[in-house]
């Protein structure tokens, strides 16, 4: 078209058109006189916009992973950071020594299940009349803890956060007669859940009365929904006694606790639950049998022994 003057008329008019229609679109709402319009529009182009979004997801959805994995990655880095000045803190003395080897391992078994942990130590112990099996750790909100979060130290399960302040928290401990933990026992995966005892073992009722248990199997969290108030996989003790089955629908076991209540010194508090349940990959390797000795006699002839075929006569 050339560039006249009724061509540049003609521009205006529609450009003019067109604002109109934007207007009484926006100003009529539901009963906006281009809705047959926009409708039509929408059938005829709504399966291709449909099929672009069915191809654009997935990149989406692994932009989104790789977003969430860059997050997952910083919160782990700032972790280690923490632990790393909490190391630093204890020192390398020989009062520090047996802390620093507590860290340690209590940061081995963080790796082997992929628990995002936050160093701790043991500031405070409650009162234990009443059975009331309390710790207080130097940690709180201002580290980024929160109530129902799993505890644990080198050896396992230590307990559940109950009260968070700004730069402290209460932990429940697993001992305590209020405490219940989910199990699953190793290899058979049965259910069950553990309750403290104070002083004496763990009272475990698994689900199944009819399941095979024996002395020295082992058991770990089951993990709640969430993974609050516990991660899955942690250990948490050893089977020391069976009560015989009565054919009851539970059976009850007595669980030896992997961690020694009594000493507990540096903790971590699980900020960041693993991707996928650890399973039994946390238990310590199990204990060798300890060989029988065997004992062999060897009879040595004294010098006066009858030789064989002789006989020795009477003085």
């Amino acid at each position: 078209m050339r560039d006249t003057r009724e061509s540049r008329l003609l521009l205006v008019l529609l450009i003019a058109v067109a604002f109109a229609l934007i207007t009484v679109d926006i100003r009529g709402v539901e009963d906006s006189p281009v809705d047959g319009a926009r409708q039509a529009a929408a059938a005829v182009f709504g399966p291709i916009e449909d099929g672009v979004s069915t191809a654009v997801n997935p990149v989406g959805n692994a932009v989104s992973a790789v977003r969430d994995s860059g997050e997952r990655h910083d919160r782990l880095a700032v972790l280690e950071k923490e632990n790393a000045a909490l190391k630093a803190r204890l020192g390398s003395d020989d009062r520090n020594s047996s802390r620093l080897k507590q860290l340690d391992k209590m940061l081995k078994t963080a790796g082997e299940g992929q628990y995002g942990i936050k160093g701790a130590e043991v500031i405070a112990i409650g009162a234990a009349q009443g059975f009331s099996w309390t710790i207080t750790v130097d940690v709180g909100a201002n580290d980024g803890i929160q109530r129902d979060m799993t505890v644990l130290n080198g050896d396992g399960l230590v307990g559940r956060v109950t009260t968070v302040g700004p730069n402290t928290a209460t932990v429940l401990l697993a001992n305590d007669p209020d405490f219940t933990v989910g199990t699953r026992m190793e290899a058979s995966d049965e259910l069950g859940f553990a309750s403290g005892q104070g002083d004496r073992p763990l009272r475990v009722e698994l689900l199944n009365g009819k399941a095979e248990v024996k002395k020295g199997d082992r058991l770990v969290t089951f993990g709640s929904q969430a993974d609050k108030p516990f991660v899955p996989g942690v250990p948490v003790g050893v089977v020391s006694r069976v009560d015989p089955s009565g054919g009851d629908l539970t059976r009850t076991l007595y669980v030896t606790p992997y961690v020694s209540f009594t000493k507990l010194d540096i903790v971590g508090v699980v900020v960041q639950a693993p991707k996928k349940d650890p399973r039994d990959t946390v238990l310590p390797p199990k204990p060798k049998p300890t060989p029988t000795p065997t004992v062999t006699v060897t009879v040595t002839p004294s010098a006066n022994a009858p030789v064989d075929g002789e006989i020795q006569q009477e003085q």
